[in-house]
């Protein structure tokens, strides 16, 4: 399959560049049949069955983005921590990267010292602090907000680009379905009889890395951390056991759900790395419906989308979507999709 079908037109102005208030979103419902409706957030509570189990993304959002000067120049240098190998040292990705050369050096406020000690590939560098960083993230990191974010992070981002339920540091992007709860429609979802379940995937930058290849088969997804507690594996097997359904809050959700599953609605507690790629074509083993932001044209974020409610019914809402002014990527609007009740055609 070409990577030319996930294509679609996207006015530059439906890219929502700040957040509605937590609740308020529009939400387009993508039943079984494919049709779409046009709700809110808030109405997320009567679309869902008593014995259902709600599963969510606990992940942390760091404040993964630094910005450094040589220490002989003063040249500016602006890194996206990614991954974490030692105490001192990890895996950035820089900007500029030419700036980045083996053996440089560059300071942050309050002394901190870097030191790029290794090039690596897709752009990546190794680097080593004089210390250990996190104690020092929260003053000086910066929040990781998305490229087509046009603007700055501000003071109110690092509230704004977390989930009210995150709980674990890790992530630098946010699980971003699950902006949009707050903890009295949370509260709502459970009274009426719907159960909640947590598991952990630290959003990586492979989330988010455009594919590139002309074909999808020729995209390699980067591996991301994930654990799953014994507690929600236990709530899955026995949801799925008595019929009820799962639903996934976010594309990790599925891909750490799905990474996992050695038959349908069998999930056991671990922890790990994916690399599960997610593209049209996919048995799906645990996930009965999916609550998603809108994403990218050509992304592995849009691929699983397809991949779970059929490229073209997908295609159609969000040309929908667009059509009707709904806002897109992270601060932007949601779906909810249903398993198609006919497996969606691969159509190649």
């Amino acid at each position: 399959m070409l990577t030319s079908r996930f294509e679609f037109s996207l006015p530059e102005e439906s890219i929502a560049q700040e957040p509605a208030p937590r609740g308020r979103s529009r939400l387009l419902h993508l039943n079984q049949e494919g049709r779409c409706n046009h709700l809110r957030v808030l109405d997320l509570p009567s679309l869902l069955r008593e014995g259902d189990l709600l599963v969510v993304n606990d992940t942390k959002v760091i404040p993964a983005r630094l910005f450094a000067r040589r220490t002989d120049t003063g040249g500016r240098l602006e890194l996206l921590l990614i991954d974490q190998i030692s105490p001192r040292n990890w895996v950035a990705l820089a900007r500029p990267g030419k700036r980045a050369r083996l053996g440089m050096c560059f300071e942050l406020d309050e002394g901190l010292q870097i030191e790029v000690i290794g090039k690596l590939d897709e752009g990546r560098i190794e680097i080593r602090f004089s210390e250990p960083i996190e104690p020092h993230l929260d003053r000086l990191g910066h929040v990781p907000l998305p490229p087509y974010i046009r603007r700055d992070d501000q003071e109110a981002d690092r509230t704004n680009y977390q989930t009210v339920y995150a709980a674990h540091p890790g992530a630098i992007a946010a699980p971003t379905a699950g902006l949009h709860f707050t903890q009295a429609m949370l509260a709502e979802i459970q009274s009426a009889g719907v159960g909640l379940a947590t598991i952990t995937l630290h959003v990586g930058v492979g989330t988010f890395r455009p594919v590139t290849a002309e074909r999808v088969d020729d995209h390699r997804m980067d591996f991301e951390r994930f654990v799953i507690s014994e507690s929600a594996a236990a709530a899955i097997r026995e949801t799925k056991s008595r019929g009820g359904r799962v639903v996934a809050v976010g594309t990790t959700v599925v891909r750490t759900l799905e990474s996992v599953a050695a038959a349908p609605g069998e999930i056991h507690a671990t922890t790990g790395k994916t690399d599960l790629y997610i593209r049209p074509g996919y048995p799906f083993q645990v996930v009965d419906l999916l609550l998603t932001n809108f994403h990218l044209p050509r992304s592995t974020l849009l691929m699983l989308v397809c991949a779970f409610a059929g490229r073209q019914t997908v295609l159609q809402a969000y040309n929908e979507a667009v059509t009707t002014g709904y806002r897109f990527y992270s601060y932007g609007d949601c779906m909810l999709a249903e398993r198609p009740r006919v497996p969606p055609e691969t159509d190649r």
